[in-house]
């Protein structure tokens, strides 16, 4: 049995795994990282930090994020075994095509909505239920959703989970001075650019899987 388990990860370690994994974390990072510069979750953190010690917001932030991407990845890894690949992919090419052009014609007082902080709670918890209600079905988590459906589902959950924990803790150090300095139209059009990628790298891979089926 440990013999087994043994084999069992040395294959997971191999260099394919490893190479897969890395790329897909890298990849997850760079889009989850462009995409919630500036979106409604790193307003939540800069609001409630300015506020409250930055700690439990952080702690609250990183719990949330944990959560939404967990059940993004076990809902994009059941949609990968339910439906056909070519079924799959296309769906995720639709879905980065949407969010691509979206991205590409947001505007900068996009995402500039009023956070209403929930009184009467420890930070920790206003902290976690604000971004797990406002992200839940958010833009973020479908790209989760859809990354996780088509590549490494661990590299995905890492990668995401990352860069969002990276994405608030620059809006609890920089606050909203600082980043109201970095031109959000262009890092939109950047996020806009990468999902259109994303979305004819699917398209191909769905119609690959679909004429080899």
């Amino acid at each position: 049995m440990d013999q087994s388990l043994l084999e069992s990860f040395s294959a997971w370690l191999s260099t394919a795994n490893v190479v897969e994994l890395s790329a897909t974390t890298a990849t997850s990072f760079a889009l989850i990282a462009v995409a919630e510069i500036g979106d409604k979750s790193q307003l939540v953190c800069m609001t409630l930090a300015s506020r409250h010690r930055p700690a439990p917001v952080m702690l609250g932030a990183l719990a949330a994020f944990s959560l939404l991407n967990t059940l993004a990845v076990v809902f994009g890894v059941a949609i990968a075994n339910w439906l056909p690949p070519y079924f799959v992919g296309a769906i995720v090419a639709i879905l980065f095509a949407v969010f691509g052009v979206h991205a590409l014609r947001a505007k900068d007082d996009e995402g500039d909505d009023e956070v209403e902080e929930k009184s009467g709670h420890g930070i920790f918890f206003t902290t976690f239920v604000l971004l797990t209600v406002a992200e839940f079905g958010d833009k973020t988590q479908l790209a989760v959703v859809a990354l996780s459906s088509t590549h490494a589902a661990a590299g995905v959950w890492i990668g995401a989970t990352v860069a969002l924990a990276a994405t608030s803790a620059l809006g609890i150090l920089a606050g909203r001075t600082i980043l109201q300095k970095i031109p959000l139209v262009l890092l939109h059009r950047i996020s806009g650019a990468f999902f259109l990628i994303l979305a004819v790298v699917a398209a191909w891979q769905a119609y690959t899987a679909y004429i080899t089926n």
